[in-house]
Order: structure tokens, then sequence, then C-alpha cells
């Protein structure tokens, strides 16, 4: 007879025993391949048709725990032939960053049989060489520099020292944590099979894991990205940093050139002047952050002169000879002796390795694998998501497309990747953060544009914080009055920026953003202050003016 996959929603469970319990409980009333997940409440299994599900409520109750309801789970893999009644796997996944795991919880919550393979350590770039430790070792910077250097009269405070080595250990051990608590638990906690070692493509149907086979009724890779780095004569001989290896340093060099001004050099630039070494930042086009509005990269750049950095941008490098670097800078050679370097010039697709000419998958000429905007390759058995791809390369946009992914191979459900409200953040201080178009953008898109800038002086928050290096810039269409784009250079710019995705996904006019509610004394204020500035003169507002 035909067999169903079910859930059970099971009260009661409270450890990995429970579930142990659970599963033996629902396996001795006749249901096999049992998933039983406490943090959940549930638990997922097969079943003959026609099968009394009486019995199993009363075994689970027998065990100690209270059944629920149970509800078929919908679990088709919808893929060409040949079928997947054959495979042991509905589902293997290349990988095991936040696309990967966004993609398994997604799959197993369908029910799926899912396998992820991982070359290296499990969790991906975020949680082990970005996001995580970049962003603690950034706030320790910060809670640094401002003991020694603060705007408040009156208050005496020094920085004392930085015990480099002490401070990155905390970090790895923080690390360490979220790892196991947001990636190795889980793999438990939702139960996939994790295959440790290298997978490339067979053929069109079949990956190779570690020289045996592995079939699966579909695939996703989601093998992230890596630090790219440039053809520069004499760089690898003179030895550099990445944004990974930089993480580790425990020894702080007395300068450091940072090659690449956008955000990844930006934040790590910033990071170690602020502990004491002279950077230099080279950036090859004209200004520093420059896929950011023209204004922000001249207020920020002027903010990180302050602080001491040397900034050059339009700078050709064009050899490195031991600790010297030499570049063209507006037509004339120029020399830098320094200690180290750090190479932040963007990261490349992992697809090396992976096989792709054996299953007909394209990439494009940055190596990234071309997908169709739900995210299929041009092998339809096999997907892609994250790092990997063209898309935006943010965590949470790697998530969201694993979670997409997942879900239109096991449904169908031809959902479609849409990054129009997608925000972006550079943890810098002031942070930058922006969503939709700048202004250029709105004109060549097609607009009639209307912009209102507002400097941070004009916002009471900054003000008072006596911080006042940034601004917010709005973008809207004249036409309509709808808001197209906000940019912002503030201290907690990236918790600003929501307000205005919201705005931005929600089709809101600049009229209406000036109308809503705005609490007094917040920075988030400013993207209020910023949209009334469009009919009124702020500077002529009293505090709190509606």
């Amino acid at each position: 007879m035909p067999e169903q996959t079910l859930r059970m929603r099971v009260e009661g469970m409270s450890c990995t025993d429970c579930e142990h319990h659970v599963a033996r409980a629902l396996e001795r009333a006749g249901a096999h391949d049992v998933r039983a997940n406490w943090r959940r409440g549930e638990a997922i299994f097969q079943l003959t048709e026609g099968h009394d599900l009486g019995g199993l409520a009363a075994a689970v109750a027998e065990a100690g725990y209270r059944p629920g309801p149970i509800e078929p789970v919908e679990r088709a893999v919808v893929m060409p032939a040949p079928a997947r009644s054959g495979a042991p796997y509905d589902l293997a996944i290349i990988g095991s960053g936040s696309a990967a795991f966004a993609a398994a919880i997604k799959a197993r919550t369908l029910g799926a049989r899912v396998v992820m393979v991982e070359r290296g350590t499990l969790g991906g770039t975020c949680v082990n060489v970005g996001c995580v430790p970049s962003k603690a070792l950034l706030r320790a910077a910060e809670v640094f520099y401002h003991a020694g250097h603060h705007p408040f009269a009156g208050i005496q405070t020094r920085a004392e020292r930085v015990d480099l080595p002490t401070l990155v250990a905390a970090k790895n051990d923080l690390v360490a944590a979220l790892r196991q608590e947001k990636y190795s638990d889980l793999v438990e906690a939702y139960g996939w099979d994790v295959l440790q070692g290298e997978a490339s493509f067979a053929d069109a149907s079949r990956l190779r894991v570690n020289g045996a086979i592995l079939e699966a009724g579909a695939y996703l890779i989601a093998t992230g990205a890596s630090p790219a780095v440039p053809p520069i004569p004499g760089l690898a001989e003179a030895g550099y940093l990445t944004s990974t290896t930089a993480l580790d340093l425990v020894e702080q060099p007395r300068t450091l050139a940072v090659i690449g001004a956008n955000a990844i050099g930006l934040e790590l630039g910033q990071y170690f002047q602020r502990l004491g070494t002279h950077v230099v930042l080279f950036e090859v086009l004209p200004r520093i952050a420059p896929f950011e509005e023209p204004e922000l990269s001249e207020a920020l750049a002027a903010h990180l002169a302050g602080e001491g950095m040397e900034i050059v941008p339009g700078a050709q490098i064009t050899r490195v000879a031991g600790r010297r670097i030499v570049a063209t800078v507006e037509g004339q050679e120029r020399t830098w002796e320094v200690e180290r370097i750090l190479v932040a010039t963007g990261r490349r697709p992992n697809t090396a390795g992976l096989g792709l000419e054996h299953a007909g998958i394209e990439t494009d000429r940055r190596g990234a694998i071309v997908v169709d905007e739900t995210l299929r390759t041009t092998n339809p058995r096999v997907w892609a998501a994250g790092d990997v791809t063209p898309a935006p390369q943010f965590v949470y946009v790697a998530a969201h497309e694993g979670t997409l992914a997942a879900e239109n191979i096991l449904t169908g459900a031809q959902r479609r990747l849409d990054l129009t409200a997608l925000p972006r953040v550079t943890f810098t201080d002031p942070q930058v953060a922006a969503v939709g178009l700048t202004e250029a953008q709105g004109r060549e898109a097609g607009y009639q544009v209307i912009t209102a800038s507002l400097p941070l002086h004009y916002v009471p928050r900054a003000l008072v914080n006596r911080e006042t290096d940034g601004l917010f810039k709005l973008v809207a269409d004249e036409r309509t009055g709808r808001l197209l784009g906000a940019h912002v250079l503030a201290e907690n710019a990236g918790d600003v920026i929501y307000a205005a995705v919201l705005a931005i996904k929600l089709g809101l006019t600049v009229s209406e953003l000036a109308e809503t509610f705005a609490p007094y004394l917040t920075m988030a204020e400013g993207l209020k202050l910023a949209a009334q500035s469009f009919q009124s003169d702020v500077a002529r507002l009293s505090c709190c003016a509606a």
C-alpha cells in the first residue's frame, strides 16, 4: 500500500532522550523513518495509508508525552526524470553556511530526506570568519577608541592598552559557541545527515563525495565565496592578509595598507586604526564607499581622516616590493612603506573543484553560478543559493535564497527572488546604511527624481550625542512622491534603515513618511525630518514639530 508522510504535534519533550522515547513509541505503533524534534515539539514519520492513527497517539501517551493533531506533510520533489524514488535523499546540499542551513531546515520542515556535504568547518563564512567575528572585534575597537576620545566636557576617561591575543581569543570563544548553538546543534534538532568531504558532480544527476557516488532527487549548491586577490605584481611574494586572516592577527602592526575601500576594507581599516595602527586606505575608484551616495562617501572620508586614517582614492597600485607599495595617483607615482598589507577587494564564488562542467552548470564571467529567478541553474536538477550566485553577498540574502530554493525544489512553488527593498550596512562608526535606489540609479531607471539631504546637526539625537558627522539622504519620485531610496550615515544607521525598508516595500510616499510618528531623541527621527525637509525648512521647526 502507498505510504504518506505525517507530522504529529507532541507536547512534553524537553531533550534528545525525549526524542528517542517518542520515536521508539511511534515505531512500535507501526511508523518508520521517525524524526522527533523536542525543540519544535513534533515528530515526522512515514506511515502506510489506512493505518490506525489512534494507535500512534496511544503509544505516545503511554510513553509519557501528550500527543497532538496528526497532519500530512507535503514532500513531493518536483524534478525531471529520472524519478526520485530510487534515490536515498530528496535533497543533497553542498556547503554548510547560511544558505545551506536555511535550505536544510526548510526541507526538513517539509519532510524531505536531506544530506549536507561540507569540506571544511561547519557554519560557512558568517559565523566563522565573517559577520560574527568581525563585528565582535569592531565593537571592541569602538569601546576602546571612545574611552580615549569622547565629546563630553566634565568626563575624564582614558584607553589603557590593547591585549590583542586576549581579544582575539574571546572572539574565538564567541564564534565557537554560536557555531555550536546555531549550526551544529540544529543538525541533530532537525535531523539531517552531514558528510565531511569534497563534493563534485560526477555527471548531471550524481555527486562524487570522497570517491563514492551520492545520489539525490535534487541538488543545491551553497558553497559561498572566498576573498578575491588582485593580480598585483609582487603582492604574493610580499605576503598579505585577507578579511579571514586579519581577524586572527594577534600581533598588531604599526602600519597597515588596506587595498579596497568598500565595506570590508572600511570596517577592518577603522578597526586597526582605532587600536593604534596607522592605516593607509587605497581605493582604485575616485572615492571610498564607491557604491554609496557621493555625499555619504565624502562625509565618511572626512570622519575617518579625522581619526587619523590616510585615504588614497584613485590609486592604481602598480607593484609591491617587500614592504613598499607603489601606486600611481593623479598621474604621479608614489611609494608607501608599510608593515602589513590587507587585501579587501571583494569575494569570489567558490566553484573550483565542483565539476560543474560535468553537470552542464553554467557560470558567469565572475565565476558565479548562473541561476534563474527561482534559483534554478542550467541543470534542471540543480539549484544554487547564497554567495556562489550573482546575488548581493549578504548573509540575510543567502538565508532567504536557501529557504526559497528548498521550497521551490520540494513543492514546485516557483517563488521568485525579489530584492526590491534590500538593505545594506557598512559597520563603520558612524555606520553607513542604505536601501533602494541612489539618486543616479533613480534617474537611470527613468524616474523624475527629487532628493532631500539632511545633515546630522539637524537631528536632535545627534546633537545630544555630540556626534554630528553624517547625514540622511532620501530619493523620491517627483511625480508620485513615492520613496525610492534612503541613505544614512549615522550612529546605528543599520537599525534606522529598517523603517525605510518597510516604507519602500509598502510603497509609502515621503509625505506619508513625514506624517508618521517618530519617537523623539532617536536617530530614526532623522528619517521623518528628512522627509519633512521636502516641504519644510527643518531648521525653522521647533523640537518635536510635526
